[in-house]
Parts: C-alpha cells; sequence; structure tokens
C-alpha cells in the first residue's frame, strides 16, 4: 500500500511563494508518476501538474503553467510543487495523488492513490 504526505501549505499574500512536498512510502517503483490536485471551496477537483518517476516528463494545467513547477527526487521519493506568482484563486486544499503507471494523465479517476491534502491560502 502506498501512502502519501503533503507537507508545505500556509498562507501567502498575492505575489508569493511556496514549496509543497509530497512524501510516499514503499519503493520509488511502486508507483510510475506523481501528480498535484487542488480543490477550493464548493468546488470539483481539478488537476495542477503530474510528473513521471522515469524520465522526468511533466504536464501542467494551462491556469498554472509559467507559475508552478513539478519535480522529484527518486532518492527521497518526494515530488515537490513550486508555486510562484500565487493568486487569490489559487486557494485550495492541495493534494498529492500517484498513479502505478508512467504514461501522465491529468484526470481525477486516472490517479490510484491520495494523500490528505495539505491547505494553501493566498490573500489580496
Amino acid at each position: 500500500q502506498v501512502q502519501l504526505v503533503e507537507s508545505g501549505g500556509g498562507s501567502v499574500q498575492a505575489g508569493g511563494s511556496l514549496r509543497l512536498s509530497c512524501a510516499a512510502s514503499e519503493q520509488t517503483s511502486s508507483t510510475g508518476s506523481m501528480g498535484w490536485f487542488r480543490q477550493a471551496p464548493g468546488k470539483e477537483r481539478e488537476f495542477v501538474a503530474a510528473i513521471s518517476w522515469s524520465g522526468g516528463a511533466t504536464i501542467y494545467a494551462d491556469s498554472v503553467k509559467g507559475r508552478f513547477t513539478i519535480s522529484r527526487d527518486s532518492g527521497k521519493r518526494t515530488a515537490f510543487l513550486q508555486m510562484n506568482s500565487l493568486k487569490p484563486e489559487d486557494t485550495a486544499v492541495y493534494i498529492c495523488a500517484a498513479r502505478r503507471y508512467i504514461i501522465l494523465r491529468s484526470s481525477v479517476n486516472e490517479y490510484d492513490y491520495w494523500g490528505q491534502g495539505t491547505q494553501v491560502t493566498v490573500s489580496s
């Protein structure tokens, strides 16, 4: 069983930055790719970014491309989300997810494991 634990959330002013981390249990080979989603109050879960463990290919939602960067440290079994130029619209619970497969996907139902989430609040 793969378990995911997020950290790094908090409150920042618009234009600020945060770096989220997601630590995965079990060996890195247990999953092929990692993703970040977010969910604001009253809204559906929204894809943010994904990365493959092998090769480091990435995909991003249009709303965050150019501002957010996803990366990974295979040795530490950890994925990161660097968030710059934050906007109030980025306020949400950010949730880490993992897929068994290396092929990158942006749909919620394509992921097999989920963390509990970490709150990010951006004030204006």
